[in-house]
């Protein structure tokens, strides 16, 4: 795929004010101010626990094919949280949280907060959301502390950021997500069809799942995500794009292509899913953030 990429615009002439930390339910962007230390979920499957660094897509892959227990993930302990702000390597430490209606990682980042005491001063900000719109908050926490902002202006521009963006993702079967217990509202929804391939989003009110559209097909499922981006937006607005997949990279590109034909694209880059989220939505999947012309910042 030929990536559209506006470069972030940074000053970077003065010294951050504060430090950036997140956890494993980030997907990161190489394109995008991503690179932070990052407090790591686990899978575990059967008696073998496995951290996020620790396994790759590929073995995840073959293991969710072989490996007769079925996975479950784990959020980061308060210790990882605390290893995540020491690496950060200054006193003043923003700490960005996976959606607290999706997992118990800001829970540990406050007992993290507490047990850290006088030695650091840890802000904690619930992004509601996960994976690539996780991502985009933290490239408006990390344009902030480039330009030397305030911690209180980075927040305001992730809360920005939050407002503008939508997470919509397809997957090829709600098995996964059955067997983990994650399916709540949009089990609902489809009313037990399970055989339909649900067009899913985060709420921003609750921060949990809830399914926005469904498909007879997951070809016809990359497609609704597309369409309901251009039902969300208006067809002909500028847009970036952080594209997802799982299993099959070409699921990403096609995506696009379907964007392409209806939106000017000023930004996109595209990245795997990390194990852990695989974990309930398994290897084929597909997923976009996407969001209205330039950064808020830049207007």
């Amino acid at each position: 795929m030929t990536q559209e990429r506006m470069t972030p615009g940074t000053n970077q002439s003065a010294s951050p004010r504060f430090g950036i930390v997140t956890d494993g339910g980030l997907d990161a962007y190489p394109s995008l101010l991503n690179d932070v230390p990052v407090a790591p979920f686990s899978v575990t499957f059967g008696d073998a626990s496995y951290r996020t660094n620790e396994i790759s897509r590929a073995d995840l892959f073959r293991m969710l094919e072989s490996n007769p227990n079925h996975p479950t993930s784990s959020q980061p302990t308060p210790q990882d949280w605390m290893e995540a702000v020491r690496r950060a390597g200054v006193r003043d430490v923003l700490g960005v949280t996976i959606s607290a209606g999706l997992s118990g990682s800001m829970n540990a980042a406050e007992q993290a907060r507490q047990a850290l005491g006088d030695d650091f001063n840890l802000t904690l900000h619930d992004s509601g959301t996960l994976s690539a719109a996780q991502a985009f908050q933290l490239h408006a926490a990390g344009t902030a502390a480039a330009r030397s902002e305030t911690l209180e202006t980075a927040r305001e521009w992730m809360r920005a950021v939050h407002e503008e963006t939508e997470l919509y993702f397809t997957i090829e079967t709600l098995e996964y997500l059955r067997r983990g217990g994650r399916i709540g509202r949009v089990q609902a929804t489809l009313g037990g069809l399970l055989n339909l391939k649900p067009v899913v989003t985060v709420d921003k009110q609750g921060g949990t799942y809830t399914n926005v559209g469904r498909a007879r097909s997951y070809r016809g499922g990359m497609e609704a995500v597309a369409t309901q981006v251009t039902r969300r937006f208006g067809e002909g607005t500028p847009l970036r794009v952080g594209l997802l997949y799982g299993s099959v990279r070409e699921d990403a590109d096609e995506v696009l292509g379907h964007l392409k034909g209806r939106h000017p694209i000023v930004w996109s880059d595209v990245t795997g899913v990390n194990p852990v989220l695989n974990v309930h939505t398994g290897p084929r999947t597909v997923g976009i953030a996407a969001a209205p012309g330039a950064w808020p910042w830049e207007r």
